[in-house]
């Protein structure tokens, strides 16, 4: 009930009960007044009644609601903040011919020609996590840990491949970095513009993943210029002997690690917000190969010279290519899969890859280029994939910021001694959801 309401009554019936009650000896004019002091004091409530707002039976607005605090990183341990990303990826393909080994293309099979194949896969599915802190006031600390489904068993029962796993330290007041773990060699360290999980190896691409210590050193060299010099121990790794087939090595046996290193040079060029870089880079090692378990091994010699240009034509085009010369690169991605010849000697090898890259718009962009791996036929024998060589374009469309969608045709074709080259056209296409 409102004031209104209650009031209202109340005042009614004291206006009666005084109007009825005997009412002491008095003089007319006196009534009358106290009449009108009455009505004046009612006229006054109303006054205040009508002022007042009216009650309501809903319920009171909700005032605005406080806003949210950020949610916590999720932690894996006091201090330490962790990101979890990847995709899942479907990739088909159909080729011409058959392409080595299928579910990515390296090279084209010795008489392949007009023997087609689809190949459908999701082993490039990948999920990584990306770890930070705690830091102190001087160094940062982070790590990564990603993986892939390349490592083997059967195609519906893929097994997990570890791509990185390390831990950094960085000092940004000496733009000093430790990285100890797996990740990407120092030499030829760019990426093609491929849709292919390949990345255009044995076609002109070389440098992979290895275990190293790396030890990375930036320094400004004027206003917009940087010059960074990264040096790493990194494992050697070993394989069956191609002479024999009689063992394998892991290596483990060697006598010292692979040594890499990387000199770069970032300035802006063609582009005034868009950095170019121009880099020298390689790597020098020596595999031991056993030959049987009594210790009977050759000791070969494995090494790169790379040269690396990033240039940025434009605010929407970018070139980009290396080439290399080295030898004994099988385990570097170059040579085309080939390392030791007949005798022994190291396979030589040089080659490299160009490709641009133009952004249609914020979602779509498209890239073209080639590639060729070109080994020393003189290390070869009868049979050995003489050269490599591949061209392609692409097209990657962002459906949604999440959702993407890559169509892709390609040009392989593999020469061999003493046999006729391998031609084989590829298409291929991708759906990537990204998180």
């Amino acid at each position: 009930m409102t004031l209104k309401h209650t009031l209202t009554p109340l005042l009614l019936g004291a206006i009666l009960f005084m109007s009825a009650a005997p009412a002491p000896a008095m003089a007319e004019g006196s009534l009358e007044e106290r009449i009108v002091r009455l009505e004046g004091e009612i006229a006054e409530l109303k006054a205040l009644l009508q002022a007042r707002p009216a009650a309501t039976t809903e319920a009171p607005a909700s005032s605005a609601p406080e806003p949210q605090a950020e949610k916590p990183p999720v932690t894996a341990a006091p201090g330490v903040k962790l990101r979890l990303y990847g995709f899942a990826r479907f990739d088909g393909a159909y080729d011409t011919g058959r392409l080595y080994p299928g579910n990515i293309a390296l090279y084209a099979t010795q008489g392949s020609d007009g023997d087609a194949e689809w190949n459908l896969t999701g082993n490039a599915t990948r999920i990584g996590m990306d770890l930070s802190g705690p830091d102190t006031e001087a160094m940062k600390l982070s790590a990564k840990i990603e993986f892939d489904f390349f490592g083997g068993g059967t195609e519906n029962a893929a097994n997990p491949r570890l791509r990185h796993g390390y831990i950094k330290t960085y000092w940004p007041g000496s733009d000093l970095s430790i990285i100890a773990g797996q990740t990407w060699d120092l030499n030829s360290s760019l990426i093609p513009f491929v849709d292919d999980a390949g990345l255009m190896w044995d076609a002109g691409n070389i440098g992979g993943r290895h275990p190293q210590v790396r030890l990375t050193k930036g320094f400004k060299a004027g206003d917009k210029e940087r010059v960074e010099i990264a040096v790493a121990a990194a494992r050697n790794i070993g394989e069956t002997d191609s002479i024999t087939g009689a063992a394998s090595d892991t290596g483990k046996d060697a006598n010292l690690p692979t040594i890499q290193g990387r000199l770069a040079l970032s300035t802006p060029l063609l582009v005034a917000d868009r950095p170019a870089t121009i880099a020298v880079s390689g790597h020098y090692g020596q595999e031991q190969w056993d030959l049987d378990a009594s210790n009977t091994h050759i000791t070969a010699d494995t090494w790169s010279a790379c040269l690396e240009l990033s240039m940025p034509l434009s605010q929407k085009l970018l070139f980009a290519g290396e080439c290399f010369t080295g030898s004994n690169l099988e385990n570097y991605w170059g040579g085309i899969g080939q390392s030791l010849g007949s005798t022994g000697n190291e396979t030589r090898a040089q080659g490299g890859w160009a490709a641009l890259r133009y952004s249609l718009s914020p979602s779509t962009a498209v890239a073209l280029g080639a590639g060729v791996d070109d080994p020393e036929n003189s290390d070869l024998t009868a049979g050995s994939r003489s050269f490599n060589r591949t061209i392609f374009a692409n097209v990657i469309e962002s459906i949604t910021p999440n959702f993407i969608l890559g169509l892709q045709l390609s040009q392989w074709k593999t020469g061999y001694i003493g046999a006729s080259d391998s031609d084989v056209w590829r298409t291929q296409t991708s759906l990537t959801y990204t998180f």
